[in-house]
């Protein structure tokens, strides 16, 4: 099998480069549009790829038009006024979600979706949770300069002379996922759940079997999209695998847990609704539900997902100054405005 096309950087392509490369991969056969509501749900529209390809710039600052009944946008699109466009994120990395059970005739490939994060636009403004996301960035980096001028300490002591030294203020992010994994129908023996936790027999511990090769599986396709994993392994929850006398697995119940790159905050979190998804699929195509809901059983351990944050002031001289840090580690655990952050 040929090398699949995983991802695309737009701001690398114009857009004849663009027709060409989709062209080549014939079996991306269609286009979604992914905006992201108030609830934190990822739209998913097929449109067929050529209607993309006959006039790539013209679909791209046009938005498509549906109503606000699908979408959770509470007290915002209402029934009299429920118009919302899904317009398209060009600035944003794009992917391709394969459906590896539908084959393309003539190329013999999994036919492929262009997934393009959008905006959910309602009254000529962003409604989304993407917009709201990126409105906190540009206000945090704002307000974060407008504080450095009124108290400009903040930056001195961390070895910045004045604010107009700094080029730009930098945000990022990264997230860990934990997630529950279970034999579908299967009743969790609640009690050796319990004991499990308590004993903390499962943390960290080898993973084996189906689970072990879904997990591998999980990673090496996250790598294909450019996403850079770095961390995968059981969590606290879970219980070992049974296993039949056909020497099969007949029933799972464990917790696992994944990371991966920081990156700009809307990145982050178009990362993540990505992985949810190439897990869900990985784990599924193996006969095996996913869940990634806080607390799945009761008094078993919940699945918490971590957020990390970095700021960082990058300076007209070429230096990068992590605002968060105090400028000698010995001296003191986080700077001034890290503990700021932090209250």
């Amino acid at each position: 099998m040929k090398d699949l096309l995983y991802f695309i950087e737009r701001e690398n392509y114009t857009d004849g480069e663009l027709k060409t490369v989709l062209s080549e991969n014939s079996n991306i056969k269609f286009v979604s549009l992914m905006g992201v509501d108030l609830g934190g749900n990822a739209t998913d529209v097929k449109i067929p790829i050529n209607l993309f390809l006959k006039d790539i710039n013209k679909f791209l600052s046009s938005a498509i038009q549906t109503d606000g009944s699908g979408v959770e946008l509470y007290e915002i699109a209402t029934l009299n006024n429920a118009k919302v466009d899904l317009m398209p994120d060009s600035a944003a990395r794009w992917y391709v979600d394969y459906n590896k059970e539908y084959i393309d005739d003539e190329t013999g490939l999994p036919v492929g979706t262009l997934i393009i994060p959008a905006y959910l636009i309602h009254d000529n403004k962003k409604v989304c949770s993407r917009g709201i996301l990126e409105n906190a960035d540009e206000y945090f980096k704002k307000s974060l300069i407008d504080t450095f001028r009124e108290y400009p300490h903040l930056i001195n002591n961390l070895g910045i002379g004045s604010v107009d030294d700094i080029k730009e203020i930098v945000l990022t992010t990264a997230t860990e996922l934990e997630f529950w994994v279970n034999t579908p129908e299967d009743k969790a023996n609640l009690e050796k759940l319990y004991v499990s936790q308590s004993l903390k027999e499962q943390y960290w511990k080898r993973t084996h079997g189906i689970i072990r090769t879904c997990l591998e599986k999980t990673l090496t396709e996250l790598q294909k999209l450019g996403i850079e994993p770095e961390l995968a392994h059981k969590e606290v929850g879970g219980i070992p695998s049974s296993i039949s006398i056909d020497g099969k697995i007949n029933h799972a119940m464990e917790q696992l847990e994944i990371s991966w790159k920081f990156a700009s905050p809307l990145q982050a979190c178009d990362n993540e609704l990505l992985v949810r998804n190439v897990i869900d699929d990985v784990f599924s195509s193996n006969g095996l539900e996913v869940t990634f809901k806080a607390k799945p059983i009761e008094k078993v351990a919940g699945s918490g997902g971590h957020t990390h944050l970095g700021v960082s002031a990058n300076l007209k001289d070429g230096r990068s100054v992590n605002l968060l840090a105090p400028k000698k580690l010995e001296d003191d655990y986080l700077s001034e405005i890290g503990y700021g952050a932090l209250m």
